[in-house]
């Protein structure tokens, strides 16, 4: 069994505790995820099993549509406003945690980048990532 992956908001309002292994991690440069992040770029880490995944304290919800259509429900803390995670209406059973609410953030290893026709050059990213100018499917 592998270590867990633990986080949450700022001030400890929110916390999660997984024991799966992500299955996608990425850095993102669509507009959304730059309005969000206050920076160039959102990091996140995917996991396959939201039921297994604890979550304790209770977050506030933003939906927004992706540019596919599929709804995305982003979840913050309603006192020191810290994005912690986010789901997808279409895909239920993930969730994927900001990489910056790890308790350990050196363990976000990025795959790709998402969105990089969208990237800003004062936000450099590792140019060795694979890059997609939209969300990879299949």
């Amino acid at each position: 069994m592998t270590k867990p992956y633990t986080g949450g908001c700022a001030c400890g309002a929110i916390r999660y505790t997984t024991k799966h292994e992500p299955i996608f991690q990425n850095h993102c440069q669509c507009r959304d995820c730059q309005l969000r992040s206050g920076t160039g770029h959102g990091s996140y880490l995917t996991f396959p099993a939201r039921a297994e995944m604890a979550i304790t304290g209770e977050a506030t919800h933003w939906e927004v549509a992706g540019d596919s259509g599929n709804i995305k429900i982003h979840s913050f803390c309603p006192r020191c406003g810290t994005p912690v995670y986010l789901r997808f209406a279409a895909m239920p059973d993930m969730i994927a945690v900001h990489a910056g609410s790890l308790d350990e953030p050196g363990r976000f290893a990025p795959h790709v980048l998402t969105y990089k026709i969208r990237g800003l050059a004062w936000d450099p990213i590792d140019p060795s990532l694979t890059a997609f100018e939209k969300m990879p499917t299949g």
